[in-house]
């Protein structure tokens, strides 16, 4: 587990470069509690990408605990639900507003810019249903996507 990436995961790169895109700017890692992923005072949010599976995504397969082990891993993702919950509390208490990226909902990126376009500004539920707008997510994605890759091979290389 030592070798699990806590930074510039490929699902955090790919939501780091939709919002760039997007024209919004951000921050990475600022001193907060929970060290989210993208901070963006400007409209006081803090935005963490959790993997289903170590956060335990209760919507998506992917969240369900492996039948080796149990007791360690339902020891290990309590802790994980209980430490993620205090963050949340943490930070609500000093005034950010906090959103979450499920690792899943990549794969749905019209489900993701409306999240996204809705922590961001704070308004009721967005919904993309209109074909253009598909169609234009998928290829907000594809260019996410490879934006993404280049920025994890340039990594690699170092």
């Amino acid at each position: 587990m030592s070798r699990i990436g806590s930074k510039n995961t490929k699902p955090e790169l790919i939501v780091r470069s939709i919002l760039h895109r997007l024209g919004y700017r951000f921050s990475l890692r600022r001193k907060l509690p929970g060290r989210p992923d993208i901070v963006m005072p400007k409209y006081q949010l803090v935005i963490f990408v959790h993997g289903c599976f170590w956060h335990q995504h209760k919507r998506c397969p992917a969240g369900r605990v492996p039948k080796s082990n149990v007791a360690f891993w339902e020891e290990k993702f309590a802790k994980n639900k209980k430490r993620d919950a205090k963050v949340k509390r943490t930070l609500k208490k000093d005034g950010w507003r906090v959103h979450v990226v499920w690792e899943c909902e990549l794969k749905t990126p019209d489900r993701l810019l409306a999240g996204l376009h809705n922590a961001i500004h704070g308004k009721t539920p967005l919904v993309y249903t209109a074909k253009a707008d598909q169609a234009g997510a998928d290829e907000l994605l594809k260019l996410a996507e490879k934006s993404a890759a280049a920025a994890w091979r340039k990594n690699a290389d170092k």
